[in-house]
């Protein structure tokens, strides 16, 4: 199976205030929750062609919000992000975030009955996995028996410490950067003593505003400070022992995966050994065979490592696929997607494409390319052109532009993480849970219809997701027919069908003529002679000649491109 995955934040999927306050609170903003993704939901998100779903921001994590009378321990506001706070600032791996449950004491049962209803609806599950580094205040109520919580054991007089949890700053106590006093503030100043290293790795006891100073970074054994590099160090040995962390980090990944979940999105796997990766994955696979680790990693020059030694099943195609695709929406040349997909051909079904999560700036923001249109071009590339997982983030279909000013983060072109808020294009698709297209727009409908025909097929025909790839451009820079900076033309292959992928990404239709060289025919086994075609976008069909070096004229709609389907032996 080809992983199509939908990406969704439950925090803000389903709120549904018609108005909000920046840093508002939960009873102000609202907040959305687990049960909300009901059996239709869920059909919803399966009928758009996902086969996977991932639930980002589910387990506890710091934030403003009182839950002391549930004995739920309070964060000091001067180390929490917005009002809501990060999602990736973990106060307990074993716990489920209370905003998410109707009822807090069975936030567990609620998420448990989430899985059943994900499942049940076709679809698998993921959930994110934050190894590097965690809340300033971190301490697991949930943990099971026998378990001991992290920094529990550590000797904190000295910086380093193998088995230690956290590094330290001995003697020096922790500072937190000045706040606007925007997201709350308390008369009791935040006591940290010894500092500890902060989640990007900053040795220092005072990190910057622009630090990830309300997390604290996780030790695997790799002294920083005397020059340790963590993808250099070999753990586990007789004279290496294996660290402290990476036991509990590892009982971790059990603790979910027993629970039923389908994977894991690693946050920020590149810091974390792979050494380590390579551990626990194997372990982890070994007693629940099929289930998937996907690594964000922006590093190249680890992508093979992480990939056949870390044991990971895809990684984030951030610095190739996307920063190439969102450069050509920008305008520059479509010639460099050629170099884009042979710098990782060999490791191509394990990149995963796309072109919105919850890091990166929404299409549609005036930040990227204000017209949510403008990336359908690229999305045919992106979902069509590798075998490697396709994901989209929630409201994408809809292009939501994400030009709101929430709190934190203020208006950045990204919907908030850090704060409670309600996603407009979201709340009027959803229209109270009946998915009635009555309060979306024209444009908004067809937009999502589009994605939907697009990531169908892209996990449907089997040209798409096992069959070879050949690049068609290197056989038009030559050809006076073809505008090889603004359009791009590739073919897949299965048994019985050819597809035929030409991208056009100019804002107005094109009259082009693609030239198919005797090589393709020659790599893809196509037989030369008439044949049948179907545009998958738009249902027209049409014969046509296949022939050796002979240009193949076509039209192609403006922002966006035809998908041709030809039956051949």
């Amino acid at each position: 199976m080809r992983p199509i995955i939908y990406q969704t934040f439950p925090r803000t999927f389903s709120a549904d205030s018609i108005t909000c306050k920046p840093f508002g609170t939960i009873e102000e903003n609202g907040c959305g929750k687990l049960n909300d993704y009901t059996a239709k939901t869920l059909r919803q998100i399966r009928g758009l062609g996902c086969t996977h779903i991932w639930y980002t921001g589910i387990l506890r994590h710091a934030t403003h919000t009182d839950y002391s009378t549930y004995g739920i321990p309070t964060q000091h506001p001067s180390i929490v992000k917005g009002r809501a706070g990060s999602p990736y600032a973990i106060c307990d791996y074993y716990d489920i975030d209370p905003d998410l449950a109707v009822d807090v004491p069975q936030r567990m049962k609620e998420f448990d009955l989430l899985v059943v209803r994900t499942h049940r609806a076709g679809l698998k599950m993921i959930i994110d996995f934050v190894p590097n580094h965690v809340a300033r205040q971190y301490h697991s109520i949930a943990k099971p028996i026998g378990i001991r919580d992290l920094g529990q054991d550590d000797d904190t007089t000295t910086a380093f410490a193998l088995h230690n949890n956290f590094y330290y700053i001995p003697g020096q106590p922790f500072t937190a950067p000045a706040s606007d006093g925007s997201e709350g503030s308390s008369a009791e100043p935040y006591h940290e003593i010894p500092a500890r290293a902060t989640g990007n790795d900053c040795f220092t006891p005072a990190p910057s505003i622009c630090d990830w100073y309300e997390t604290v970074k996780l030790n695997y054994g790799i002294d920083y400070l005397c020059g340790g590099n963590p993808q250099d160090t070999q753990l586990g040995s007789h004279d290496n022992p294996i660290p402290s962390t990476w036991h509990k980090m590892l009982d971790i990944l059990r603790f979910w995966a027993t629970r039923g979940i389908d994977g894991f999105r690693c946050d920020m796997a590149e810091m974390v050994p792979c050494a380590f990766w390579a551990w626990a994955i194997s372990q982890i696979k070994s007693e629940h065979p099929g289930i998937i680790f996907i690594a964000e990693v922006y590093n190249p020059d680890l992508y093979r490592r992480f990939i056949h030694e870390g044991h990971f099943d895809y990684l984030y195609d951030k610095v190739g696929l996307y920063d190439t695709l969102r450069r050509i929406i920008g305008g520059e040349s479509t010639s460099m997607l050629t170099h884009c997909w042979q710098a990782t051909d060999d490791i191509a079904p394990h990149m995963l494409a796309f072109l919105e999560n919850h890091d990166e700036q929404r299409i549609a923001s005036s930040y990227f390319a204000s017209d949510p249109r403008r990336a359908l071009p690229a999305m045919l590339i992106a979902a069509l052109m590798r075998r490697g997982p396709v994901m989209i983030y929630q409201g994408q279909t809809l292009g939501e532009p994400g030009m709101d000013t929430e709190g934190f983060s203020g208006q950045d072109g990204r919907t908030t993480i850090f704060d409670y808020w309600t996603i407009d294009t979201l709340r009027r698709w959803r229209n109270g849970g009946k998915y009635t297209p009555t309060k979306l727009t024209a444009d908004e409908r067809t937009l999502h219809a589009y994605y939907s025909k697009l990531l169908n097929m892209a996990g449907t025909y089997e040209a798409f997701t096992t069959g070879p790839m050949f690049d068609l451009m290197y056989a038009n820079y030559d050809n006076p027919h073809m505008d090889t900076n603004h359009q791009f033309a590739f073919l897949r292959r299965a048994a019985g069908e050819l597809m035929l992928v030409v991208a056009n990404f100019e804002d107005r239709p094109v009259d082009t003529a693609v030239n198919i060289p005797a090589h393709a025919f020659t790599y893809l086994n196509i037989p030369q002679g008439p044949a049948f075609a179907t545009d998958l976008l738009t249902d027209t069909t049409q014969t046509i000649d296949l022939l050796p070096d002979t240009t193949l004229p076509l039209t192609l709609p403006p922002l966006g491109g035809i998908v041709l389907r030809m039956e051949v032996k």
